[in-house]
C-alpha cells in the first residue's frame, strides 16, 4: 500500500509517517520506480503502536525505546515497566504544575471584580515576578 493507504489504515497522517521516518521511529521505505513508498501490514501495525504511545504522551525517544522492546521478543518486561513508570511520574509532575497554575488563575479571577474599574488582580498577578505574592495580593484586592 502507498503512504495514503498506510495513513488511512493506521490513523496517522502521511505527514506524520514522513516525520516518524525522519526521526527513526519507522524505517524509511524504498521507493518504487514510480517514486512511491510501499508499506505493509508490519509498518501499519508499528504506526498504530506509535499513535497509541503518542496519545499516552510518550516522547519520541521513549517511543523509540518502546518500539525496540516491543519488537524484541526476548526482552524483559521490567524494562518496559520502568519506562512506563518514569512516564507516569512525569505525568504526575505535569499534572501538579497544571493544577497549581489552574488554582492560581482561578484564585486571581475570583478576586477580580470584572467591572469597569481599572484595578485587576489578574493583571497584577501576571505582572508580579513573585507568584507567591501575587496569590497573596489577590486575597487583599477583594
Amino acid at each position: 500500500m502507498n503512504i495514503g493507504d498506510a495513513a488511512r489504515e493506521s490513523g496517522v497522517t502521511a505527514k506524520m509517517i514522513r516525520y516518524y521516518e525522519s526521526v527513526g521511529l519507522l524505517t524509511p521505505k524504498a521507493r518504487t520506480m514510480a517514486g512511491y513508498r510501499i508499506y505493509g501490514a508490519d509498518e501499519v501495525h508499528s504506526l498504530r503502536f506509535i499513535r497509541q504511545a503518542r496519545r499516552l504522551g510518550f516522547l519520541v525517544d521513549d517511543i523509540r525505546k518502546l518500539l525496540a522492546l516491543w519488537q524484541d521478543r526476548s526482552r524483559a518486561s521490567a524494562e518496559v515497566k520502568s519506562i512506563a513508570l518514569e512516564h507516569v511520574a512525569e505525568l504526575n509532575r505535569r499534572i501538579a504544575e497544571l493544577t497549581s497554575m489552574r488554582d492560581t488563575l482561578a484564585h486571581l479571577a475570583d478576586h477580580c471584580h470584572g467591572d469597569s474599574r481599572p484595578e485587576c488582580p489578574i493583571l497584577e498577578g501576571l505582572a508580579d515576578p513573585d507568584p507567591g505574592s501575587a496569590h497573596q495580593e489577590g486575597c487583599n484586592s477583594k
